[in-house]
């Protein structure tokens, strides 16, 4: 019996659409890394594709746009499961764009400053951890990358 829930699970379309929208983001962001003219290695290149948030196109934005457009296809606009996926994919995507964006770009402003301080003072600096937010245009390409695949599995 287990085994057949568990089938089910990496059988459903909602899954499957949402697993490979956030797959094909990774991947077009390592490609953008591997394309980039700035040397990078394959760590680079693994990183970007494994883990490294931010970049072009946000992967969860693809990956909530999925869910939810998924949603819609197969259990109606009138379903519970469409509306928490609606709300829960706005208040990602506005995370993405604001808070996490605004919080790199301070962490970034404090290790300027704190590097400035250190070095003046001659004293040791440790950074903080940077955190890549996403522009407005990285979050609307990974939700209509999310929707076009969510789609694709509707449809095909």
């Amino acid at each position: 019996m287990r085994a057949l829930s568990l089938k089910a699970f990496f059988e459903n379309p909602i899954f499957l659409a949402s697993i490979t929208s956030w797959f094909f983001a990774q991947l077009i962001k390592a490609m953008i890394v591997l394309l980039s003219p700035h040397k990078k290695g394959a760590r680079d290149v693994f990183l970007a594709l494994a883990w490294r948030t931010g970049g072009m196109p946000s992967s969860h934005a693809a990956l909530v746009a999925a869910m939810t457009t998924s949603a819609a296809f197969t259990e109606g606009v009138g379903s519970n499961v469409f509306i928490v996926s609606f709300w829960l994919a706005l208040i990602v995507m506005r995370d993405a764009l604001g808070v996490r964006r605004s919080s790199g770009l301070q962490a970034r402003s404090l290790n300027m400053l704190g590097k400035a301080v250190a070095e003046k003072l001659d004293i040791e600096f440790k950074p903080v951890k940077e955190i890549h937010g996403h522009k407005p245009l990285e979050v609307a390409v990974g939700a209509l990358l999310g929707m076009f695949i969510a789609a694709a599995y509707a449809f095909l």
